[in-house]
């Protein structure tokens, strides 16, 4: 389904991540296992999904809440918190790509019955981490990139509930269609109080187009696309959604205005229990 926002940009869902069923010695080194089963969220966790549906102003788009998806094996904590996460502070180096900007809005549900106001979450820890061109991700030991941070990193949301990453577009690895990892968390000091964690996915033909450019044509085209990945046509980890749970997590994709890389946008609906004040 095509909407747009009162900006004109489409607000469609993004894309998602999948394990395949057979798994090669390759994968074992390079592709994350299955994540954990439904029922097994922390208390935050199983609370942070809703099914209401809430409406933006002034545009009056009416948004579903955002299912969850695993984790997957590569979360690493205490990134720096960066807006633009190209850059590796271990090195230096930066991690060549087509660029893509990501705009991601942060929103709770204001009202007791199925659907409400989109009410901005302000002050809310959202952290990104997705693979580079090649398939690697950083922080992790099977693939050589222990102590770096290429591609990771976190924002807090502004008054608007809003965070803004700079990034390079994801590249695929053995057993996945292409995705871009997402945590969001509120802290009461040092104690965390909610969280809520999935993955965004990406637009097929933007993919495959994506990947007949260099530094991505070293690696090939993807083994997979979404719809042949278990964990985005499988159900949502928080149990709101049966199955196809990728088709509410694709991102919207657009040129940004130098036609030179991506903007991908994405308004994340969440049980998160606060109320406008």
């Amino acid at each position: 389904m095509s909407m747009t926002d009162e900006n004109g940009l489409n607000l469609l869902p993004g894309l998602p991540y999948f394990v395949s069923a057979t798994p090669n010695p390759q994968q074992q080194q390079f592709g994350p296992p299955p994540g954990p089963p439904p029922g097994q969220f922390s208390a935050t966790q199983a609370d942070a999904s809703t099914n209401k549906t809430c409406t933006l102003t002034p545009s009056l788009i009416e948004v579903e809440g955002t299912p969850q998806q695993t984790e997957g094996p590569y979360f690493v904590d205490n990134m720096p918190n960066r807006s633009d996460i190209t850059s590796d502070t271990s090195n230096g180096s930066v991690q060549e790509g087509i660029p893509l900007r990501l705009v991601i809005n942060v929103y709770d549900v204001d009202g007791d019955g199925g659907e409400g106001s989109c009410i901005p979450l302000r002050g809310t820890l959202v952290d990104i981490w997705h693979a580079n061109p090649q398939g690697f991700y950083s922080g992790v030991q099977q693939q050589g990139t222990t102590g770096q941070n290429f591609l990771r990193g976190n924002q807090v949301t502004d008054d608007n509930g809003t965070v803004r990453f700079t990034t390079v577009y994801p590249g695929w690895y053995e057993g996945r269609a292409i995705h871009i990892h997402i945590k969001v968390r509120t802290f009461e000091g040092s104690s965390e109080n909610f969280e809520w964690r999935s993955q965004f996915y990406l637009n097929n033909s933007i993919t495959e187009q994506v990947h007949t450019q260099p530094p991505y044509s070293d690696h090939g085209q993807p083994d997979m696309t979404n719809e042949e990945d278990g964990i985005y046509t499988g159900p949502s980890t928080d149990g709101l959604i049966q199955s196809n749970a990728g088709e509410h997590l694709l991102l919207n994709m657009t040129h940004d205005e130098e036609g030179q890389g991506y903007i991908g946008t994405f308004n994340v609906v969440v049980n998160a229990n606060q109320t406008a004040g």
